[in-house]
């Protein structure tokens, strides 16, 4: 049933510093996904399937591929009443400044929101790989009569520092909060469940607040960051609730975080299921010819449409848009974005007069626990080996982040390089 007194505000204008060198260039709810998604597709797509169709995206920094992949993805008709509507950071009469926070963000917009006249508002973070039916989260804030609905997921003492550790008593209302414990004293009066593995109940970043009761918060309280600021105050002055969630759910906050979400996908049963028919994951149409793949091996690999494999050795991989990977070529634990355009036949002509390897990966390559970001052009007998247990580097072609080493958007990595 839609939820047309519900307005979704998704935040999408942090710097991803975590993310880098992903977010070198884009965003980080632009962040290709799931061989042919991006992050933000995950929070839009769960608000269409929760029946909730007026959504509000805020951005900021590295926004454009952004901007764009929302304006061609997420059209409503004129007589449905929805909308995804982009608001980037704006000077205005009252502030000069950019977004300060997560809270900042929203308390710069609040009066787009109040003129919608919302009887509540969703508050959701574009960074984020889950599955949630929000309808449910919204009725269960409702039926509460809570001021304010916090969805939390159930997390063990080694966890806990990672998030906002709530507390809450016997009817699910939060009387406790404490943000990223880092010890067991703090962590100590805190749980929540009888569970010995995982007794915390850690903060989703996923709110629902009524209209009014944002806007007052908002207005009287002067921090940035929802989690530091505006939730403590409210757990003071009004009623918080906790909504229990048990799912799969991942921040993709850090290079680690992101290719391990990545590689789960390959597995028999992935924890995250982009093919459940009823609630779909919704992206932007490309119109793309189907993959081709001759002689290859392939083994717990997921390939994008419109690529190209061929006589080529292809396990536990992530194969994105219009990947080209020839002959001879091994690849293992590779997250590779693939491309945003074929190379016609002048373009490879120039390739061979400039000695530069073509879009994709060349002849004989070896690769290893890497992830290849869009348009990289990979030269033949190139080695990219495991950097596990390595310290975090820098090089003129890559980055190892977490030991996985990650090629940044358009690099070109020279015949027989080693990294």
């Amino acid at each position: 049933m839609p939820l047309q007194d519900v307005l979704a505000v998704v935040l999408g204008g942090g710097r991803g510093t975590r993310l880098y060198p992903l977010t070198k260039i884009r965003a980080k709810p632009a962040v290709p996904v799931g061989s042919k998604y991006r992050l933000i597709d995950i929070p839009i797509s769960n608000c269409i399937n929760s029946g909730i169709t007026r959504i509000f995206v805020l951005t900021q920094f590295l926004s454009a591929s952004l901007h764009r992949h929302v304006y061609q993805t997420y059209k409503f008709d004129v007589f449905s009443g929805g909308f995804v509507e982009i608001l980037p950071a704006e000077q205005t009469l009252n502030s000069i400044d950019w977004y300060q926070g997560t809270a900042d963000a929203v308390r710069q917009q609040v009066h787009r929101f109040l003129s919608r006249e919302p009887e509540d508002v969703l508050i959701l973070a574009g960074d984020h790989l889950y599955r949630m039916d929000y309808g449910e989260f919204v009725r269960f804030h409702r039926e509460s009569r809570a001021d304010v609905t916090i969805a939390v997921l159930p997390v063990s003492a080694a966890d806990a520092p990672r998030y906002g550790i709530l507390q809450t008593n016997e009817e699910g209302r939060i009387v406790a909060f404490r943000e990223k414990p880092q010890t067991l004293e703090e962590l100590k009066g805190l749980e929540s469940r009888h569970d010995d593995e995982r007794p915390y109940l850690a903060s989703m970043g996923i709110y629902v607040f009524r209209m009014d009761v944002l806007a007052r918060l908002l207005n009287e309280t002067s921090g940035d960051d929802f989690g530091r600021h505006i939730i403590p105050t409210a757990i003071e002055s009004v009623r918080v609730y906790a909504f229990p969630f048990d799912g799969y759910w991942e921040d993709i906050g850090t290079i680690a975080a992101f290719y391990e979400a990545n590689l789960a996908l390959t597995r028999p049963h992935p924890p995250f299921d982009f093919y459940d028919p009823h609630r779909p994951i919704y992206t932007r149409a490309r119109f793309l010819p189907p993959s081709r793949i001759d002689g290859c091996h392939l083994e717990r690999t997921v390939v994008a449409e419109g690529c190209w494999l061929y006589d080529a050795d292809i396990e536990e991989c992530i194969i994105g848009l219009r990947s080209v990977v020839r002959p001879g070529a091994r690849l293992r634990q590779v997250v590779m974005m693939g491309a945003d355009y074929y190379e016609d036949e002048s373009e490879k002509l120039e390739n061979r007069r400039l000695g530069r390897p073509h879009v994709g990966v060349g002849k004989n390559a070896r690769i290893e626990r890497a992830i290849i970001d869009k348009n990289v052009r990979i030269g033949e007998g190139v080695i990219i080996r495991s950097h596990a247990g390595e310290p975090d580097q820098e090089g003129e072609y890559y980055v190892v982040r977490d030991g996985i080493v990650v090629i940044p958007k358009n690099a070109i990595i020279p015949n027989d390089t080693v990294i």
